[in-house]
This record gives C-alpha cells, structure tokens and sequence, in this order.
C-alpha cells in the first residue's frame, strides 16, 4: 500500500509534465500561425491559362422550329360538302392544279334562278320601253291639239304626265337588269369559288380534311382549314431572340444551325427578318406578357442549301453571329469577376451592409462607427478584375472588357499576352482570391488518377 507521503510529489510531477506539454503546443500552434500569416495566409489551389491573341465572334443563341419561308393555308369562301380531293398530303402540286372541288348543286341553282331574273328583267325592260314610245307618241299628238286649241288643257297634261310615267317605268327596268346582272355575277362568283386550284409550286405539307367532310366557307368569319401548300424547297428557321440580346442581331447576320434531327451536322444561315414587335397576338397575351420579366421577339433565318429534305415543325437551335473583333487579348469568362475597389468581394460587402444595418444603435461611438463604415462602403466602386499568377502568388489587375463568345472574354486593358490568368476554381476567383494571396497550381487530372 503506498503511503500518503509518496502518492503527493507523483501527483505533482504530472501535473508538471501536462502543463509543459500544453506551452509546448501552443507555442508550436502560434508559431505555425504567425508563420501563415507572415506568408500571407491559406494556400489556395487554382488552374491558369495564359492571355492569348485571339479572334472572338460574339453569338446570340437562340431554340424554334423550322418552317416552310412560304405557305399558303387553303380555305374555302363558299361553304358545303367536298366532293373531291384529288392530292393528298406529301404530294408535289404546281400552280393551277385542282386541289379541292365543293359540291356546286346549291351555287348552280342560285345562278340558274338569277339567270332567269334577268331574262325576266329584260323582258320588263322591252314591254316598259313600247310604253314610254307610245307615251311620247301620244304626247306630241296632244302637245299639237293643244296648240290648235282642239283639246282641253286637262288632256294635255295628262298626256304629259302618262309620258313622264313611262319614262320612270324604263328607267327602272333598265336599273332592274344591271341589278340582276350584279347579282347573276355574284352567283357565278360563288358557283367559281366551290373549286380551289393551286396558287403555287409545291408541296401539300397538311391536309385536315377528307372527302365527304361538310366545310365552313370564309365569308364573314374564319373558315375551315383544309390543306396547306409550302415550297420545301426554301426553309427558315423561326426563333425567339430575348429583348436583351435582340438589340445585337442584324439582318443579314450569319448564323450556324444544328437540328436535332441531323446531330453532328452544321447548316449555314442568314438572318432574313427580324420582328419589329415583341411576340403576342391576342389582347390577353399581350397582358400575360407584360407581367413577364423576358420579352422575346421572332427572328426568321433563312436556311443556306441543307443538301437534305428539312421537314416543318423540327426543332433547332441558332448561334447567330453578330460581331466580331480580330487579333484581341482574351481570356477565359470565368477568369474576369467583380471586387470592390478597396478589394472587397461583393458577398462581403453585403455582409458589412447586413452588420451594419444590424448593429445601428441610433447614436453614440458605435453609430458613428457604423455610419462612417456605412458611407465608405457605398463609395466603393466595384471594378472587373483578373488574378495574374505571380510565382507563389496572385497579383490583382483591374481589367477593361470588351466582347465576348460562349468561352473567352476580350480584354481591351490591364492584361498583355502572355500573362498567366486564373481560370480556375470559380469559388477561388469569386471569394477566396485577393491581391497578394498565395496559389498553387492544382494537379492535372492523369497525376490524380496514378
């Protein structure tokens, strides 16, 4: 058993040896961080790439369908039963060709019944004629008696009045016929109107009604659709360009087309009509639209020779080219973000907003404090930067950009070729980077996989 006298000294002796191992570590610990702050803090791992001299094309992209540059919709302005359709969809029609017969026995009858007003109407024209003859026959012959005084006044005038009448009566049997001559012409018109022949070269490319379907003529109101005739031959694409980007498209601009029809394939266009007004055609969408945030308008790309049938309706997507510059120093998107210009990024200044909208106390030192950081911050001017690699550290360069296209970024100043940019990683350039933090350079993704 060990006595009371021993047990005290032992105790003691290792409560000596923990504190000496405590000093030692936290002497170590705050060497190592004096040692990482005199060298600049973490080292942060990134990828480069160098500015290089570049030709940039900037693109506007845009998704739509590929539709016929022409197509006629085939209605019908006298309405009944087809009786005939001699084409059907996919057919190759040229202009005069019957497309569509409507059963005529209704217009034949009202041009038949028309006819016979007319001859009707001439008749009356003929008899009302011989009237008006002999009233001026019988006039001259009173207008003589009355002269000699061998008739009473009463039967002169009455002589005239018979005259005047008869001339009344023919001048509306003539009016009689040339109505009845509009209307006769009209029925023609109609009786015309129940065959449709083709307006054009091309193809049927829909067809939505079959023989025996009854059909709604186009007089007064939207008719029935029965087929469309396109020329194949001369495609577009049609794509919704947003209002952001519609202010860089031109006509005449070049365009390069994938369809998703042909993957791997690439067909050359040009821009052949750009909307004047924004997409919407009924009151209610037009609203809709105003309630929207992006407002897009249509663009029409006429589709260069494809070499193979394009078909209506595929989807496509277009990467119109709207400006290019040659022989500029580019570097990646990615590379170029936004600081403060005392270097802050823009998460933290709204963090130091955040606090100090927090912290507002209404007066005293510490308001003052925060007011006085709070009018320093709004001063800050946020500038595009890039990160230039130099040795073990990065070196932030305010930049002036210009255009860019889907991966690199023209710099007009504050880069030369040759510099060594970082690319890489976008939380890197976006937060951690600032001047003079310490980099290196992440391993290539073949000495990752050994």
């Amino acid at each position: 058993m060990t006595s009371p006298s021993t047990s005290g000294p032992r105790r003691s002796r290792r409560v000596w040896i923990l504190a000496a191992v405590l000093i030692l570590l936290g002497g170590g610990g705050a060497a190592a961080y004096r040692q990482r702050a005199q060298s600049g803090g973490p080292v942060i791992t990134v990828t480069t790439e160098k500015a290089e001299v570049r030709t940039l094309t900037q693109v506007v992209t845009a998704s739509g369908k590929i539709q016929p540059e022409v197509e006629v919709k085939i209605s019908t302005e006298a309405a009944g039963e087809i009786v005939e359709l001699p084409f059907k969809e996919g057919a190759r029609v040229k202009r005069g060709d019957l497309l569509v017969r409507i059963k005529p026995d209704v217009y034949q009858a009202q041009v038949d019944q028309q006819e016979a007003n007319l001859v009707a109407a001439q008749a009356s024209a003929v008899l009302a004629k011989a009237q008006m003859r002999k009233a001026e026959d019988d006039f001259r012959r009173a207008e003589g008696l009355f002269t000699q005084k061998l008739i009473a006044e009463a039967e002169f005038l009455a002589a005239r009045t018979t005259r005047e009448v008869a001339q009344a009566t023919h001048d509306n049997a003539v009016a009689q016929i040339r109505r009845t001559e509009g209307s006769l012409s009209q029925a023609r018109d109609q009786l015309a109107k129940t065959i449709i022949y083709s307006p054009m070269d091309g193809t049927i490319s829909a067809q939505s009604s079959e023989v025996g379907e009854r059909v709604v003529g186009t007089g007064s109101f939207a008719g029935t659709e029965i087929m469309r005739v396109a020329d194949l031959a001369n495609m577009e694409l049609r794509v919704r360009v947003n209002e952001n980007d519609i202010v860089n498209v031109k006509l005449g601009d070049r365009a390069v087309i994938a369809i998703d029809a042909y993957p791997g394939r690439k067909f050359a266009g040009t821009v052949s009509e750009i909307g004047s007004s924004a997409q919407g055609g009924s009151a209610a969408s037009q609203l809709a639209a105003l309630s929207d945030d992006v407002t897009n308008f249509l663009v029409r790309i006429r589709v260069a020779d494809p070499g193979v049938q394009l078909r209506p309706g595929m989807s496509a997507t277009a990467d119109i080219e709207t400006r290019t510059v040659e022989n500029v120093i580019s570097v990646p998107i990615q590379s170029v973000t936004v600081r403060a210009s005392g270097g802050q990024t823009t998460e933290e200044m709204k963090k130091e907003a955040a606090k100090a909208a927090e912290n507002k106390s209404g007066g005293g030192a510490i308001d003052a404090a925060v007011e006085k950081r709070e009018a320093r911050r709004q001063r800050e001017v946020l500038l595009k930067v890039a990160f230039v690699r130099q040795g073990e550290t990065v070196k932030m360069v305010p930049v002036e950009v210009g255009l860019a296209d889907n991966t690199h970024l023209e710099v007009k100043s504050g880069l030369r070729a040759g510099d060594e940019v970082v690319a890489g990683t976008y939380a890197a350039i976006s937060r951690q980077l600032k001047d003079g933090s310490r980099v290196t350079l992440a391993k290539p993704k073949e000495e990752e996989r050994k």
